[in-house]
Parts: C-alpha cells; structure tokens; sequence
C-alpha cells in the first residue's frame, strides 16, 4: 500500500472514530442527547435492514441474474421485457389508471365526510368513525367476498336491483367486473384519506372561515379560498397514501380477477411459470416508482406520511 493510501485510510479512520466516539463515550449534553436518539432508532434501523435492505438487494440480485435459482451472471433481460413487451406495458397502464381513478375518488368522498365529522357535532359520532375505520384492519380478500356478496349473480344488492327493474339478476351482477373491483378498492381506500383528512381538518382556522363568511362569501367561496389552501397538504398527503394502497392491493384482484394489474402479474409470473428472474424485476420496478413518486410528491406537501 502506497504512502497515499494509508494516508486516505488513516484519514477515514479518524472521521469514522470522530462520528462514532459521541454515541459511545458522550461527554456533553449534546452528545449524551445524540446516543439516546440513536439508542431509541437501534429497532427501527435493524427492521430496515434485515426486512428491507437485505431483501430488496437480494430481489434486485435476482433480476439481474443469468441462471434460473441461483444469482448467476448479469443480464438485462427481464427489464427489457418489461420496458418494450406491449402485455407488461399494459399492465402497467391498468395499474397507474386504476389507481388514479380510485384515489380520486376515495379523496372526493373523505373529504366531505372529514369536513362534516370535523364542523359538526353529529350524533353517533365515534360509532360512524369506527365503522368508517374498520375496513383498514381488514384483509383484501374480505372486501372482494363483500362484493361478491352484495353484486354478485346471487348477491343482496343484484336481486334487489332485479326486482325493481325485472331484468335477470346475472345480467345485473357486476362483482367480477371493473366497476365491482372499483367498489372493493374504495371500501379499503376511503377509511385511510378519511383519517387523514380528518387531521388536516382539525388544524383549519376557523376563525378565518368565520371572517370570510361574515365578509358575504358563499359557503363554496369560503370552502375554495379559505378552507382548500389549508387542508392542501392533507389533500397531497392523502394522494400519497391511498395512490401507493391502490398500487400494492393484492388479495382483493386476487378474488375478484376483473383487471390485470401489475401485484396480480407478479403472482402469475411467480404461481404459473415461476418466472424469478422477472417477477424479481417487477418487484424491483415497483418499488422503485413507488419510492420515487413519494420523494418527489413529498416535496408539495408538509403533511407526515410515510416513504415506506
């Protein structure tokens, strides 16, 4: 090793040593307040190394690799595949529109349902916000059976909907298309912007709503130049949040099968070629869009959601 080199590591050594020294031997308040914060993210960095670093380097390993079960060579292929095979850009597409379409309409409801739960004294209050909440401890899978249940060929909303217009309730039933996929997607995505919101709105100055209407301002008025610029970044966060669940909802396609979206490929490449290599690839692309779209989205908004 050249006299340059050592000089270089010796250097390095002495900036790792000047970093670590603090959090091991703290000799101020400054430094004693450093080692509690990094003692208290000790298990969250241990969790996102082994469950996600670890994981994510191996998928990206897999993707890259020539052989079928072990990280063998380098190859491109997969990727290439994906970026000009027309099956897997349409795939994509339905993935990106259908998410859009439903978080657009997931925010057009929770908004004024946080506006009316926020404004208002309604009776019944915490029983609405507990049943409102309730689907986001629920599995996919149970959202599809639900639509199944109400809009399927035997379903409870389907018969009704038969008696009242004497057509045949499987003309009627729409559980295994688009729009019954639309429906589920809602019930799991309308409770995550309303909680969300609901934050936002508990932050909203009243007082100046109070002065806009008090100066002659409709009810609208108020609501677009008062109102809207301060729940704006609940509104974004919102966005994030349910636009990422609408990405990464699996067992609800699972069951329903109406769209071919890109979670329900990954489990075909996996269940019926066992495609590693691609379904690695896919996951790798996933995830970084996903990653991607939340920095860049994060940069309009104030509001705390999380990049994970």
């Amino acid at each position: 090793m050249s006299v340059d080199s050592e000089s270089v590591v010796g250097k390095t050594r002495q900036r790792a040593a000047a970093v670590v020294a603090p959090v091991f031997s703290p000799r101020s308040e400054r430094e004693r307040e450093l080692r509690r914060i990094v003692a208290l993210c000790v298990p969250f960095l241990v969790l996102v190394l082994f469950s996600g670093f670890f994981p994510l380097v191996e998928m990206a390993r897999i993707s890259v690799s020539e052989a079928q079960f072990t990280t063998r060579g380098f190859t491109l292929k997969a990727y290439r595949t994906l970026a000009t095979d027309p099956y897997y850009l349409s795939v994509a597409f339905n993935s990106l529109w259908f998410a859009a379409a439903t978080t657009l309409a997931s925010i057009a409801v929770a908004v004024p349902v946080a506006h009316a739960l926020e404004k208002y004294d309604l009776p019944g209050k915490r029983a609405f916000v507990t049943v409102m909440s309730f689907p986001n401890s629920l599995p996919g899978i149970v959202a599809a059976f639900m639509i199944i249940v109400l809009f399927g060929n035997t379903g409870l909303l389907t018969n009704l909907f038969a008696v009242l217009s004497g057509q045949s309730a499987t003309t009627l039933a729409i559980a295994t298309t688009v729009a019954g996929l639309f429906f589920a997607y809602l019930y799991s995505m309308i409770p995550r912007a309303m909680l969300l919101l609901r934050g936002t709105y508990a932050e909203v100055n009243n007082d100046a709503e109070e002065a806009a209407r008090s100066l002659g301002a409709t009810p609208f008025q108020t609501f677009r130049y008062v109102t809207l610029p301060q729940i704006k970044p609940g509104l974004i966060g919102a966005f994030i949040l349910v636009f990422r669940t609408g990405l990464a909802i699996f067992g609800t396609i699972l069951i329903l099968k109406s769209l071919l979206v890109w979670t329900l490929q990954i489990n075909r490449e996996l269940a019926t070629d066992f495609n590693l290599a691609r379904a690695s690839a896919m996951a790798t692309v996933w995830f970084l869009f996903v990653f991607v779209f939340t920095m860049l989205a994060l940069k309009y908004t104030s509001a705390e959601v999380s990049i994970g």
